[in-house]
């Protein structure tokens, strides 16, 4: 398992400050976790909604780039997504690779909560950046 300082091999600051934890990416599929914290909630004191986009969000580029080596990355074209019920507690989402090409994939994802239960469903669009090998910026 990954650090969130070490995140399926890229250093990312943002999920290291929320406290992501990289659990799987294979094979067109990904999990991440978090532990919710009192300072991630909103004034319901469940988890606030952008912590739960950026969850799904990393999930579903993270399943998209198992399909490719590439070096350039991966990008979100679009997201959409729907919100269920409140999360509390630990957060899972998981993404998954729908069908991918030369140089977008469409993916889905899901966030459940510490019961078990879905929270949120997504769907996103993501493209391969170009490969930016050698050259700065």
């Amino acid at each position: 398992m990954s650090s969130s300082a070490d995140f399926f091999g890229l250093k990312v600051p943002f999920l290291k400050h929320l406290g992501v934890k990289a659990e799987m990416a294979e094979g067109g599929r990904s999990r991440i976790s978090l532990e919710l914290r009192p300072e991630l909630m909103n004034s319901f004191e469940v988890s606030h909604g952008g912590v739960i986009m950026t969850m799904l969000d990393v999930a579903m580029a993270v399943a998209a780039r198992t399909a490719h080596d590439h070096v350039g990355g991966i990008m979100t074209v679009d997201m959409s997504l729907s919100f269920i019920r409140p999360a509390k507690g630990r957060i899972v989402a998981e993404g998954r690779l729908l069908r991918g090409g030369n140089s977008l994939h469409f993916c889905e994802g899901e966030a459940f909560d510490e019961s078990g239960e879905l929270v949120t469903k997504a769907l996103g669009t993501f493209k391969l950046r170009r490969e930016t090998r050698g050259k700065a910026g």
